[in-house]
């Protein structure tokens, strides 16, 4: 469950830099809850070929992250705001994210 989130997150942050049909593949099985078989039916292509189009996304997810460290920053300045005792200051940085 817990790296379902995480590619989740990711794709927030990254998922415009895949192709449509990527963006297409990741959020019928990631948000759609479609199996492989489902998707193979739905868009005439081999449940092989839908297992290995969505570990490529995940690799390309992964593989961004580990070059850009955007969800690793958000996620250390989330913790930032929440250690601000300035209750003004946490508001301000809040309503930058």
């Amino acid at each position: 469950m817990e790296k379902l989130v995480y590619l989740n997150n990711l794709y927030d942050l990254y998922g415009i830099l895949l192709t449509e049909k990527q963006q297409t593949y990741f959020q019928e099985y990631y948000f759609n809850n479609l199996s492989y078989g489902e998707i193979s039916e739905k868009y005439g292509i081999s449940r092989n070929a839908c297992f290995k189009q969505l570990k490529i996304i995940e690799d390309k997810l992964l593989d961004y992250e580990k070059k850009l460290n955007l969800y690793y920053k958000k996620e250390k300045i989330h913790d930032i705001i929440n250690n601000i005792d300035d209750s003004g200051v946490r508001k301000l940085l809040e309503e930058l994210f």
